[in-house]
Parts: C-alpha cells; structure tokens; sequence
C-alpha cells in the first residue's frame, strides 16, 4: 500500500506525455520557468527601495490619479 514503485511514476508519465504531446509539455515547463524567474525578480526588486516614488515599477501599470467627473442625466421610467 504505502507509496507508489518507479514503474507507476513511468506509466503516469507515459500517459501524460500521450495526452498532452512533448511540445504542450514543453510550452507549459519553460511558461513556468519564467514565472518563477518573474516572482524571484519581484522578490529581489521589492526588497530595494524606489528611486522615483511616483514611477510604477517594471510590469506595473501605473493608475492614473487625475480625477474627471461625468456630468449626466438619469432617465425617467415610463
């Protein structure tokens, strides 16, 4: 019962490489990778302060601040 032997891991890889293709399996690896490299330079960038507080970072959208009001009218119903 416990855990399973290296046969089981190699027919649940074999079928996952069917299902999926070497190719998916490849785009999804290096996808990964890059988010990891991502978080790690977030962590790295996140940890050093700013040198313009006003500047988004790198991959932040910066949020504009300047406030426009709409003027309109509500419609009655009939």
């Amino acid at each position: 019962m416990g855990s399973f032997s290296i046969w089981h891991w190699l027919i649940v890889l074999l079928i996952v490489v069917m299902v999926f293709g070497t190719k998916k399996l490849k785009n999804i690896g290096s996808d990964l990778g890059g988010a990891v490299k991502g978080f790690k330079d977030g962590i790295k960038e996140g940890g050093q302060p700013a040198a313009d507080a006003n500047a988004p970072a790198a991959g932040q959208v910066a949020q504009d601040t300047t406030k426009t009001t709409i003027d309109v009218e509500a419609k009655q119903k009939s």
